[in-house]
């Protein structure tokens, strides 16, 4: 994008909505941020159990692994609200003026997003295998679906937070690549001399001078004035 900084057009410019939403980061943080809510929502609601009718208190259904729950609920919740936080700031991105600010913005966005994907990564694994060594009982059966469902959405949050990195690494290279701001008022060509003042009226003066000065030959003796002898 030419006159472009870290993927967006020179501060000030106009926002389309429709463009915006229209953009793949876009629509990537909206998934991400559906999927977020499938996860800890199946988890709140369906995934706490009564294991049989001989014990009323509500388990996990991963293994009766309080902390397998606690943790898919937390990286939800976490992803849930980055998502939200992000979406604002691409919204308002190509209004900041400052590359400085653009480019701390940009690697916030990839920390983030790189930090994210490790920790659905963390919670696929964590959930799949205390899902694997779960009993079925009657109770723990009516929260299977929620259960999976959890488990898959999460594998699909890996992947595309992982996207949502790899497309923040690009903006960052693509930022460091480029001078603008710095160098847009002068040529292409590295070679080419610096632009001159204008004139003041435009026209030059065709005047010069007649004689330089100081170049009239002064007499060792002028008249009228005689050396005084001593």
């Amino acid at each position: 994008m030419e006159g472009a900084s870290f993927g967006a057009g020179r501060a000030g410019g106009a926002i389309d909505p429709v463009d915006f939403l229209k953009q793949p980061q876009t629509l990537l943080r909206v998934t991400t941020w559906i999927f977020s809510i499938v996860v800890f929502g199946s988890i709140v609601n369906e995934c706490y159990v009564n294991k049989d009718s001989q014990h009323p208190e509500l388990l996990c259904i991963f293994n009766e692994n309080e902390s397998a729950c606690s943790y898919g609920i937390a990286v939800g919740v976490i992803a849930f609200f980055g998502c939200i936080f992000f979406f604002v700031v691409d919204l308002y991105f190509q209004q900041i003026s400052s590359v400085k600010d653009r480019k701390r913005a940009v690697l916030l966005d990839l920390g983030f997003s790189g930090f994210l994907a490790f920790l659905w990564f963390v919670a696929f694994c964590f959930l799949a295998n205390q899902w694997q060594r779960t009993t079925l009982t009657r109770g723990f059966s009516q929260g299977a679906d929620a259960a999976r469902a959890a488990i898959t959405f999460s594998f699909f949050s890996i992947i595309i937070w992982v996207v949502l990195a790899l497309r923040a690494l690009q903006r960052y290279r693509l930022g460091t690549d480029m001078s603008l701001f710095a160098t847009e008022q002068f040529g292409s060509d590295p070679s080419a001399s610096y632009p001159g003042y204008p004139g003041g009226s435009g026209v030059e003066s065709t005047e010069t001078y007649q004689s330089p000065p100081f170049t009239e030959t002064l007499e060792p003796n002028p008249k009228g004035y005689q050396v005084p002898a001593y």
